[in-house]
């Protein structure tokens, strides 16, 4: 008698009309694994029995109330580069390997961060708003040559930043966990405990942190006091990483001068957020990732791992579930 097929459960979005509502590519794995395409409300009935879970829907915090029922999972992917919305301390405590999608949204988003950069140095919302009234107003624009910058993060997507901000003249500096002075993409990490001490040194303050009990608010209403005046502020690590009335306040009163944000601490961003009526502000969807062809790199960047898996062989994007990242081979 033919051993059973291993269980591959894959939670989708609730929405059906949802682009790519069923990953792509999945046909690879037939006759191989058996798969289980669910919901949230029916992850309880299907994870029970499956040896291994792809969140498709990746902002899903089903799992948590699932968990009980997951009687033999080996390994969960989800198709995101952060996994905050995922772990829980059953599952941190468990034997389960978390494999994340590090790398596909990488350049991406420094690009739309280096965008952010140059439109916000160079006025381009000035642009726009005079083209709408038909103005002609000639005016001088910032050098982005010379700047400094201080990446929050430096992980996979803190370094593609700091390599394309450099490729344009600017001085970047890293900040996390652990400081050094001989970083290969940085040269110095400071530690990201003293933002205080050292963010009013910078020109473009850049989080690209993931979140972790250590990074909630850890821009806060001290740091932001003490950034440089007109400094300008680049969210794409999380909302929830900001103190968002004190950066409403930074905003509004001084000392910042312009924000870019893709990430808010509620999202969609609610209607009445002051944050939509601020002319220094750049107001994104939490898309500075979403480039075309990103759900099908997020799923090929899976059945790699999915091979790996039926092989029997190491895993790519193992997260350290305790800090909430896929730890760096090099510098850990």
């Amino acid at each position: 008698m033919s051993e059973p097929l291993p269980v591959l459960t894959v939670l989708r979005p609730a929405d059906p009309d949802t682009p790519h509502h069923t990953p792509p590519g999945l046909e690879a794995l037939e006759g191989r694994v058996e798969i289980r395409f669910t919901s949230a409300e029916q992850l309880p009935e299907d994870i029970s029995g499956a040896d291994a879970l792809f969140l498709w829907d990746f902002f899903s915090g089903a799992l948590q109330a699932a968990w009980p029922h997951a009687d033999r999972l080996q390994w969960i992917h989800v198709a995101a580069a952060g996994v905050d919305k995922l772990l829980f301390e059953e599952l941190n405590t468990s034997d389960v390997v978390v494999t994340n999608a590090q790398g596909i949204f990488d350049r991406p988003i420094a690009e739309w961060v280096l965008g952010a950069v140059l439109a916000e140095a160079k006025d381009f919302a000035g642009n726009y708003r005079n083209q709408s009234t038909k103005t002609w107003d000639r005016r001088e624009t910032k050098r982005v040559q010379g700047r400094s910058a201080l990446v929050i993060g430096p992980g996979a997507i803190g370094r593609e930043i700091a390599r394309l901000l450099s490729a344009v003249g600017i001085a970047v500096t890293g900040a996390g966990r652990t400081p050094r002075t001989d970083d290969p993409d940085f040269g110095v990490v400071l530690p990201s405990a003293e933002l205080p001490e050292h963010i009013g040194e910078f020109d473009i303050i850049v989080n690209a942190a993931p979140l972790t009990p250590a990074t909630r608010n850890l821009i806060g209403p001290q740091t932001l006091a003490a950034v440089k005046p007109g400094a300008h502020f680049v969210n794409i690590g999380r909302g929830a990483s900001v103190d968002e009335p004190a950066l409403i306040e930074a905003l509004q009163n001084g000392p910042l001068g312009f924000a870019s944000l893709d990430v808010f601490t509620e999202e969609p961003l609610p209607a009445d957020s002051p944050l939509w009526e601020l002319d220094n502000v750049m107001i994104a969807s939490h898309m500075s990732g979403d480039v075309h062809g990103w759900r099908e790199a997020l799923a090929e960047l899976f059945l790699a791992n999915a091979e790996r898996w039926l092989a029997g062989e190491e895993l790519i994007n193992v997260v350290d579930k305790a800090a909430g990242f896929v730890p760096r081979k090099e510098n850990r």
